[in-house]
This record gives structure tokens, C-alpha cells and sequence, in this order.
């Protein structure tokens, strides 16, 4: 994959944090972890994450984790929640800034590959990544592999400012208003296949 195919990066949230994220920005697990918010995570995973040091980096935690194609299998998981989800759109001037990682695939999979942003974008799968599906009815190996390179995660230290938050996407009608209610001049845009609706 090149910076050039990159138009945005996602980061799924609860509607109900979008206007604490426009005050403080995006933060790591381990910072939001100090702040009242509601959380998408699943505990399984955050227990695998948690024990992930980023060669030449910092413990996972200590990242805010963006991923390269939000219409992802973690979203699917949540898709009975999509009312209350949104996506968040994260201007990829991200890449730029000191010590984001990237991974090119979920960043606690087994066979992950870091590398320093932006040159490391080369190790991503893109036709892979921006897959409609990562289902392989006949190959159940190969499904758990796309599965993963489906996640493949922008890893920024500690936060990410309010300013590269460029707008949001949302399911439907009802989690657009709901959305403007706490954000009113925010971007907004209704977008159900990426909910999997």
C-alpha cells in the first residue's frame, strides 16, 4: 500500500465519546483508561493487547490504535450496537507525526509486522485490507489470516488531536441526529454498508 491510497484512517467509538474526543482529542487505552467514557473494547482482546510491546516502541496500550479500513471484523462483532457506533475519520496527516508505528495487521496477532510510519504502509496488504469480505468458506487458515490483515492498525503514541478528527460516519438516520446533538457542526455522514446494514 502507498500514502497515496490512504484517503482517511477509522476509529470506532461510541457516539456517546465524540464530544469528550473533539475537547481532548483520541486517546490511548492507557490514557482514556483516567477518563469517564464508554468503551467498544473486548475484554478478551484488550487482555492480549495489553501484554504487546511495539518493537522499538511502547507497550500497545500506549498507542491510540487507528485502523486502515474501519468495515472491519471488529465492527462487525458490533454491528447489532450500530446505532450507537460511530466512525471516526482521521485525517492521515497522522503518519507524519513522532513515533507513529504502523502494523499490518491486528497489532497483537501472532505474525505482525511494525515498521515506522509512513515508509512502513509498504508491508499492508491493500486488496486485503480493503477487501469487501475475508471469508474462505473452503480454507480456514487463510480466513483467519485475512481476518487479521483486515485489522491492519496505525498506531499513534498517546493521542490523537481534536484538529485531525475530520468528520464521522454513522449508520443511519437516528445515530446521525443523535451524533449532531453532541457535535452539532461536526461532519456527519450516513454510510450503512460500512455497518455491515
Amino acid at each position: 500500500m502507498t500514502r497515496e491510497e490512504l484517503d482517511e484512517l477509522h476509529y470506532i467509538t461510541p457516539i456517546a465519546n465524540v464530544a469528550l474526543i473533539l475537547k481532548g482529542g483520541i486517546l490511548s487505552h492507557q490514557r482514556v483508561g483516567r477518563v469517564r467514557h464508554e468503551s467498544v473494547a473486548m475484554e478478551e482482546v484488550q487482555e492480549r493487547r495489553k501484554t504487546v510491546v511495539v518493537p522499538g516502541g511502547r507497550r500497545l496500550h500506549e498507542y491510540v490504535n487507528l485502523y486502515i479500513q474501519g468495515r472491519n471484523p471488529m465492527l462487525f462483532v458490533r454491528r447489532g450496537h450500530h446505532e450507537q457506533l460511530c466512525v471516526l475519520r482521521v485525517s492521515p496527516a497522522v503518519l507524519d507525526l513522532s513515533g507513529v508505528v504502523i502494523a499490518d495487521r491486528n497489532a497483537s496477532s501472532d505474525h505482525v509486522r511494525f515498521g515506522p510510519a509512513p515508509a512502513a504502509l509498504a508491508l499492508v496488504d491493500g486488496d486485503r485490507v480493503f477487501a469487501e469480505y475475508w471469508t474462505h468458506p473452503n480454507d480456514q487458515i487463510e480466513e483467519w489470516i485475512h481476518k487479521s490483515i483486515k485489522c491492519a492498525e496505525v498506531l499513534v503514541p498517546g493521542r490523537v488531536g481534536p484538529t485531525l478528527v475530520t468528520g464521522a460516519y454513522v449508520s443511519c438516520p437516528e445515530s446521525r441526529d443523535a451524533l449532531l446533538a453532541v457535535a452539532p457542526r461536526f461532519r456527519v455522514s450516513v454510510n450503512a454498508h460500512l455497518f455491515f446494514r
